[in-house]
């Protein structure tokens, strides 16, 4: 989903044909100091983890095309794939004013932005990410080489409130997202004290861990 960080007006939005299959995520601790910080900053965090997000979505005309669905006919799953695409590149009206500017011989400093991505997976996963690689492998085309079949992969970086302005629009879907997580890990860990029946306790003088 494409929104105006501004306004927060949804530009675009791509539904996936099909749930991805899986979904791979990696964080990354930010350690105070990095990795080589100090054995009194070895607990500290700077700041909420480096998440990054990896999943492939199908796209498939041929059910559309057996209908005879006009878009499909014409066009294949063209606009699929544009919606996805546009989601990287500054909108043509800014590249428009800004090349009339360098023709006029004025130079423009701040660079064009482009619209805030959302990733929407469920209720409790709304999150703000930049597409950090974006792969198309086209597997089928129509008699005008139309696309009709492709399989994209998607790399995002999820943006936290380090990365945005506090208190924008971004910076505060990205903190309910963090303070449902805490939500979520408290009811985790009440689950976990119910099932076991006390909680876990370390013994120094016992050569391994107990219950």
């Amino acid at each position: 989903m494409g929104v105006n960080p501004s306004t927060k007006k949804v530009l675009n939005t791509l539904i996936f044909q099909y749930n991805p299959e899986t979904l791979s995520r990696t964080l990354q601790p930010q350690i105070a100091g990095g990795e080589d910080s100090a054995r009194t900053e070895a607990l500290r965090l700077e700041d909420a983890p480096i998440e990054t997000i990896k999943f492939d979505i199908e796209l498939d005309a041929t059910d559309r095309l057996e209908k005879a669905e006009t878009i499909a006919v014409e066009m294949g799953i063209y606009p699929q794939l544009a919606a996805l695409e546009t989601l990287i590149y500054p909108k043509t009206n800014q590249v428009k004013k800004r090349m009339e500017a360098a023709n006029r011989g004025t130079i423009e400093i701040i660079p064009l932005e482009a619209p805030m991505t959302l990733l929407v997976w469920g209720v409790r996963r709304i999150l703000p990410v930049r597409i950090a690689n974006f792969n198309i492998a086209e597997e089928a085309y129509d008699v005008n080489l139309n696309p009709i079949r492709a399989k994209v992969t998607l790399d995002l970086r999820v943006l936290s409130y380090n990365d945005l302005i506090w208190k924008s629009f971004g910076s505060e879907l990205f903190f309910t997202h963090h303070t449902n997580k805490e939500n979520m890990a408290a009811i985790g860990s009440t689950s976990s004290l119910n099932e076991y029946g006390r909680p876990f306790y370390y013994d120094p003088s016992r050569p391994s861990q107990n219950r």
